[in-house]
């Protein structure tokens, strides 16, 4: 199973979405940024090294949000652990992405999310989360 941190970075009532490119897996889905947890690694330096790579910025990673496992139709399992990021260092650079784009939590549905993410966009969407 693959073990994999996102951000919501929040500012002023929108969160940070991620497009992924062409060249991706799942290309052109919506997600939160984030990535894979290395062996030995704790998620919320994961997080953080994820961040500084993708979007070139020293985040102060707060709490866990939501929790979920998700099995895709192929047959990869994917386990994701969301945090909230109120505060970071340094300015947005798009490092990896074909977009990146700050939206408001009710405009999440409209954008085409990865399958793993459908239920968290939902309930930030409906105020159930944050």
């Amino acid at each position: 199973m693959k073990q994999v941190v996102a951000a919501l970075i929040l500012r002023d009532g929108k969160v940070l979405i991620c497009q992924r490119t062409l060249h991706q897996p799942m290309a052109l889905k919506w997600e939160f940024p984030g990535g894979k947890i290395e062996p030995g690694e704790q998620p919320k330096a994961a997080l953080k090294r994820e961040l500084e790579e993708e979007l070139g910025i020293n985040a102060n990673i707060g709490q866990e949000v939501a929790h979920v496992r998700h099995q895709y139709r192929r047959g990869g399992v994917v386990e994701l652990r969301f945090y909230e990021v109120h505060e970071f260092e340094g300015e947005l650079e798009n490092k990896i992405f074909k977009e990146i784009r700050w939206a408001s939590l009710g405009d999440l549905p409209s954008y085409d999310f990865l399958e793993a993410d459908f239920g968290l966009v939902r309930d930030l969407a409906a105020g159930k989360v944050l």
